[in-house]
């Protein structure tokens, strides 16, 4: 006698945890909902109109995710602002090119679905949209038993920003004597973190223990759209650079146009306080600088008469400051002095 008492539930994937998931994200989505003709969550594919205020719009993507940061979440049992980490990281390269953020799309892959857990996770994602001025339009969940052990996950995150071709910001507007302006962050941000555990591991640190770290690497992205989209608008900057992996060198290098350079006045960085507690762990200078935005998160390059109108821009806490020019020579980027500590 055949045995029919197979069901995809006893793999390990529950279908009504993940309809339930979709309802409550759909619920956060209506709230906020920007494109009032369409119901895009719980369907095949997200539509959404075009402004009509961009008169040659130019779509810009981006799609990025939150590296080991998760890990740091999972161990705290902390998830309400790994979202915004997600869109943030997303969000802040397209305003780059100065394009505006329009839709953002998440992927979540989970061993088994937690709905408290995914519940704070996408409240996240929908506060870095709401911060953005851009629309959750959808996603996708993947319960994967066998794939990940026992409570871990990953997410993705998708953006897509439009921009009127002439307001793209590209090489071509950057010129000799243009400052490097930095805009602090808000802390770590979302990369690093593989060297973070590391250290946290071999010097033995409770995290959980820990309140200064506790505080100091769950810290969300800062998001950056609406202070640059400002500038973008106003015509005040030549470019931009989203400080990632890869610091300042590796990062302010991709906009700089073939015959010049970058001075780095790296006594001129104003290093936040975990900063300077993860060089006293034994990190060299070069590896902070390489791996970590060591307190500045975004650089735009602006004309040296701009600086002060850029700065009204930006609430106390983050006000930009000068950390560099751009000079003439090979297209590279030259250090000079050393970060105090």
């Amino acid at each position: 006698m055949k045995n029919n008492n197979l069901t995809y539930e006893k793999s390990g994937v529950n279908i009504k945890a993940a309809d339930n998931f979709v309802k409550f994200i759909s619920s956060l989505s209506k709230k906020r909902q920007n494109n009032k003709n369409f119901q895009n969550i719980g369907g095949f594919g997200s539509i959404t109109n075009i402004p009509k205020n961009i008169k040659n719009p130019q779509i810009v993507a981006s799609t990025d995710g939150v590296g080991t940061k998760i890990e740091i979440a999972n161990e705290l049992n902390k998830f309400d602002t790994i979202g915004i980490d997600l869109v943030a990281m997303c969000v802040n390269d397209l305003i780059v090119q100065g394009a505006k953020p329009i839709i953002f799309l998440d992927y979540i892959s989970i061993d088994k679905i937690n709905l408290k857990k995914l519940n704070q996770i996408i409240k996240g994602v929908n506060k870095g949209c709401k911060i953005s001025n851009c629309e959750l339009v959808g996603g996708e969940t993947a319960e994967m038993p066998g794939t990940y052990s026992k409570g871990k996950f990953d997410i993705a995150g998708f953006s897509v920003g439009l921009v009127d071709k002439k307001k793209i910001l590209d090489k071509s507007k950057i010129k000799v004597n243009d400052l490097i302006i930095g805009i602090p962050s808000s802390g770590v941000h979302s990369n690093g973190f593989s060297l973070i555990r590391y250290i946290l591991k071999k010097k033995k640190i409770k995290l959980k223990k820990n309140k200064f770290l506790k505080k100091e690497l769950m810290k969300p992205t800062k998001i950056y759209v609406k202070e640059i989209l400002k500038l973008v608008d106003k015509k005040l900057i030549n470019g931009c650079v989203n400080i990632t992996g890869g610091g300042f060198e590796g990062n302010i290098v991709r906009i700089l146009p073939t015959k010049l350079s970058a001075r780095i006045y790296l006594d001129k960085v104003r290093p936040k306080k975990i900063f300077k507690w993860l060089h006293s762990q034994g990190i060299s200078d070069k590896e902070m600088i390489r791996t970590f935005n060591c307190g500045i998160g975004f650089c735009i390059i602006v004309k040296p008469q701009n600086l002060k109108k850029i700065k009204k821009y930006f609430t106390k806490d983050f006000q930009p400051y000068v950390i560099g020019k751009i000079a003439r020579g090979k297209k590279n980027i030259n250090l000079n002095g050393k970060i105090e500590w």
